[in-house]
């Protein structure tokens, strides 16, 4: 997701100092990551939000849970060729009912492997969009979305208030290792994105937190490589995820040579380079010739999104409260209904992710 700009205090967690037991796992050594992304075939796929959730809390609470339209929309995807899918949990609903939560995961894991769509699952967040931002979650009944702009009612994973709370930090590590403990071995679960463009606008992604993270989430021992992507040029904190990242993941909105220099750049390190969000029309994504240019890299993809729904992402990041339907969509695929919203694009996108073999 795009930066929103705005003026906001960052947050001081305070500092842990950390001191490495013998037997603590570190990140993986680059031979393992590159063995392990060998074996992988070429990831493509989409970040995906059902049509029916405004944000992650009307996702996968119990009261809005529902597995008939997720379905539905994995297998359109699964009809393009898409191989997996990335999306965003929530701290607070698994906070209230842990093994609720893990249950409703499963049951999507279940949908998606269904469909044969692997999972990233991003465990924190700090976007927030809409007017007013919700820089908080809550559960109960979301804001119903504001028309004429982009993730309205979107909110952070775990946002202000609890990431600036000491006494909250054990509940945050639990949530960090009950997740990657219970799925962590699990094959439907491709890799584990552990933050969400940290320092937007919640401002809770501190270099700090982040290695907090990434030392909970390496203790469950997990089988899959864990990453945070790199989303702008704030130097304390990039350096931090790249440092702390088994495969390199990024984010990139922009053309075809933007899209180049990106690769180029990430993979000085060394490792696996995925692309976990891309493709916004007016930017100059284009699948045509950026989805050919990431397989001939066999640079993993994930286009941002999949389904026009309560997020109307069809609308762009600088869009205002009540601006008429845009003539060209910025970001999804299909319509609510399931009608493509370029018959033409998902001919180009199947020629790249299904290729015709010869007789």
């Amino acid at each position: 997701m795009k930066r929103i700009v705005i003026r906001i205090a960052a947050l001081l967690l305070a500092p842990v100092v950390a001191i490495r037991a013998a037997d603590e796992p570190e990140r993986w050594p680059a031979a393992q990551a590159n063995n392990w992304y060998a074996a992988q075939p070429w990831l493509a796929g989409f970040n995906y939000v059902p049509s029916y959730a405004a944000n992650t809390t009307e996702w996968w609470q119990k009261e809005t849970f529902d597995p008939t339209t997720m379905d539905r929309e994995l297998g359109w995807g699964h009809g393009l060729g898409f191989n997996v899918t990335r999306v965003f949990l929530q701290y607070i609903v698994w906070k209230d009912d842990p093994a609720g939560f893990k249950k409703r995961f499963d049951a999507f894991l279940a949908l998606a492997d269904k469909h044969a769509i692997r999972v990233m699952p991003v465990l924190f967040d700090d976007c927030a969009f809409g007017q007013p931002l919700q820089l908080d979650p809550f559960l109960g009944k979301q804001r119903d979305p504001i028309p004429g702009m982009i993730l309205p009612s979107w909110t952070p994973s775990p946002g202000r208030r609890l990431a600036a709370d000491p006494a909250e930090q054990s509940s945050l590590q639990r949530y960090v290792q009950d997740m990657v403990e219970s799925f962590g071995r699990d094959g439907r679960v491709v890799a584990w994105d552990l933050f969400n463009e940290p320092g937007n606008v919640a401002r809770t992604g501190t270099p700090e937190f982040l290695r907090r993270i990434f030392g909970w989430a390496r203790a469950a021992r997990p089988q899959q490589p864990l990453t945070i992507g790199v989303w702008d040029n704030r130097k304390e904190i990039s350096d931090v995820m790249l440092a702390g990242s088994d495969v390199i993941s990024y984010h990139r909105y922009g053309n075809l040579a933007s899209q180049r220099a990106a690769i180029a750049t990430y993979r000085t390190a060394g490792r696996p380079v995925i692309c976990t969000e891309w493709m916004a029309r007016p930017t100059g994504s284009r699948w045509d010739t950026d989805l050919p240019l990431f397989k001939a890299e066999r640079v993993g993809c994930f286009c941002w999104g999949l389904v026009n729904g309560r997020t109307q992402a069809q609308f762009a990041w600088n869009s205002k409260a009540g601006a008429p339907e845009p003539k060209v969509w910025f970001h999804d695929l299909f319509h609510r209904d399931g009608r493509p919203y370029d018959a033409a694009e998902h001919e180009a996108i199947r020629q790249i992710t299904i290729p015709k073999t010869s007789p």
